[in-house]
C-alpha cells in the first residue's frame, strides 16, 4: 500500500511539473549554429560586406563591358541595315535591267521585222543601192549593222549587270548572316555579363540587403549578450544570449486564405514557395515561435522579406514571408505564434503599379518552410529541402478560415 501511495505521489509531481514547465512553447538555449558566437556573427557580416564590395567592382566592370557590347551591337545593327538597303538596291537594279532587256527585245523584234519587210519589198536593197557613192553605200550598210549591234550589245551588258547584281545579292546575304551572328554573340555575351552581375536565385536577397540584415542581427545579439551575460566578449555563445522557443505544432500565417499557386514548376522555373491570396494590409503571423534570423527591405524581387528560425518537434526550420507591404520585426527578435510579423503587400509594391517589386503581379503572400536554419539566403538544392507548408495542402484552390 505504501509503495502505491509513493508511486502516486511521484506521478502527481510529474504531472504538476509538466503543467508548470510545458504550457505551450518549450524554450531551448540554442543558436542558429551549434556553438555559434557573437564573433561568428561579426565575421559573417564582414564576409558579406567584403563580398558586396567585390561584387560592386565586378558589377562596375561588367556594366562597362555591357556598354561596349551594346555599342558593338548598335554598330552591327547599322551595318545590317545598310546591307539590307544595298540588297534592296541590288534587287531593284536587277528588276530595272530585266525591264530594259524586255524593252530592247521588243525594239529588236521591231527592227528585225522592219528589215525583213524591207528585204521582202526590196526596200533594203533599194535603200542600200540608192546610194550615190561608195562612201554613202558603206555608211548605209553600217547604219543598219549599228542599229542591230547596239541592241545586241546593250542586251549583253544588261545581262552582265544582272549577273553582277545576283552575285552581289549572294554576298550581301552572307554579310547579313555574319552580322546577325555577330549581334547574337554580343547579345549572348551581354546576357552572361548580366548573369555575372546577379548570380543568385530569382528571390535571393541582393547582397546589400543581406549585409544590412547581417549587421542588424549582429548588433541585436551584441546588445542581448551584454544584457544577459554582462560581458562584452565576442567569444560568448549566442545560446547564452537568446533562448529560441521549441514548438510542438504549427499554425497558419493568415486567418483565412486560399492557395493561388503551389510549390512546383511554373513559367519554366521552380517556384520555391506557396502563394496565398491576401488583400494588401492583411496581418501576417508567425506560424511557429522562434527568432527572426533576418529581414530584407525592398528587395527588387520579393519586396520586403522576413525569415524566422524555429524548432518544431525537434526539427529545425526556416519560415519565410515575401512581398510584404511592411514588417514589424527586426533581426534578433523573438516571436511567438501570435506575433504579427508584418502585413501583406504585392499590389502597390509591384513594379507594374509603379512599385519596386518586379516579381509580384498582384496582392498576395509568398510563404515557405525549409528544413534547416538560414538567415536570409536559403540554398535550395532540390524539392526535399522545401516542405509543403504545414496545415495546408500544396494545391491551388485549397482554402481555410482559421489559423489553427
Amino acid at each position: 500500500m505504501m509503495k502505491k501511495l509513493y508511486l502516486l505521489r511521484i506521478l502527481l509531481v510529474i504531472a504538476f511539473l509538466l503543467t508548470v514547465f510545458i504550457p505551450g512553447n518549450i524554450y531551448a538555449a540554442t543558436s542558429t549554429k551549434k556553438n555559434e558566437t557573437l564573433k561568428d556573427l561579426r565575421l559573417e557580416y564582414e564576409r558579406l560586406l567584403k563580398k558586396q564590395q567585390e561584387n560592386e567592382k565586378k558589377t562596375e566592370q561588367a556594366k562597362q563591358d555591357i556598354a561596349k557590347k551594346e555599342a558593338l551591337i548598335k554598330q552591327s545593327q547599322a551595318e545590317l541595315t545598310q546591307a539590307e538597303i544595298d540588297y534592296d538596291e541590288a534587287e531593284k537594279e536587277i528588276l530595272n535591267s530585266n525591264e530594259k532587256i524586255e524593252a530592247l527585245k521588243i525594239e529588236s523584234e521591231k527592227v528585225l521585222l522592219y528589215m525583213q519587210q524591207m528585204e521582202g519589198n526590196n526596200a533594203y536593197v533599194e535603200y542600200v543601192s540608192g546610194a550615190s557613192s561608195m562612201t554613202e553605200l558603206i555608211t548605209r550598210v553600217e547604219a543598219v549593222k549599228q542599229v542591230t549591234g547596239y541592241i545586241q550589245d546593250t542586251v549583253s551588258n544588261l545581262k552582265a549587270e544582272i549577273k553582277r547584281n545576283e552575285e552581289l545579292k549572294i554576298e550581301l546575304e552572307e554579310k547579313q548572316k555574319e552580322i546577325e551572328k555577330k549581334i547574337a554573340n554580343n547579345e549572348a555575351a551581354i546576357k552572361q555579363l548580366h548573369s555575372n552581375i546577379d548570380d543568385y536565385d530569382e528571390y535571393a536577397p541582393e547582397i546589400s540587403k543581406e549585409v544590412a540584415s547581417a549587421k542588424q542581427l549582429y548588433e541585436s545579439y551584441k546588445v542581448k549578450c551584454k544584457q544577459e551575460t554582462g560581458s562584452s566578449s565576442e567569444d560568448v555563445l549566442l545560446s547564452a544570449c537568446t533562448r529560441i522557443p521549441i514548438n510542438t505544432g504549427w499554425t497558419r500565417p493568415l486567418t483565412k486564405s486560399v492557395v493561388t499557386s503551389p510549390i512546383g514548376y511554373r513559367w519554366g522555373r521552380m517556384h520555391w514557395g506557396i502563394d496565398l491570396d491576401a488583400a494588401e494590409g492583411t496581418p501576417v503571423y508567425a506560424t511557429a515561435a522562434g527568432v527572426v534570423s533576418g529581414v530584407v527591405y525592398r528587395n527588387s524581387c520579393g519586396g520586403n522579406m522576413v525569415f524566422l528560425n524555429v524548432t518544431v518537434n525537434g526539427q529545425q526550420y526556416t519560415i519565410y514571408y515575401f512581398h510584404l507591404l511592411s514588417y514589424t520585426v527586426k533581426a534578433g527578435d523573438v516571436v511567438d505564434q501570435n506575433t504579427v510579423i508584418g502585413y501583406s503587400g504585392g499590389r502597390t509594391t509591384a513594379s507594374y503599379m509603379g512599385g519596386y517589386d518586379t516579381c509580384s503581379k498582384g496582392a498576395h503572400l509568398h510563404y515557405g518552410v525549409a528544413k534547416g536554419w538560414y538567415k536570409t539566403s536559403i540554398k535550395y538544392s532540390n524539392s526535399t529541402v522545401l516542405i509543403p507548408p504545414p496545415l495546408m495542402e500544396n494545391r491551388a484552390g485549397y482554402r481555410w478560415t482559421s489559423r489553427y
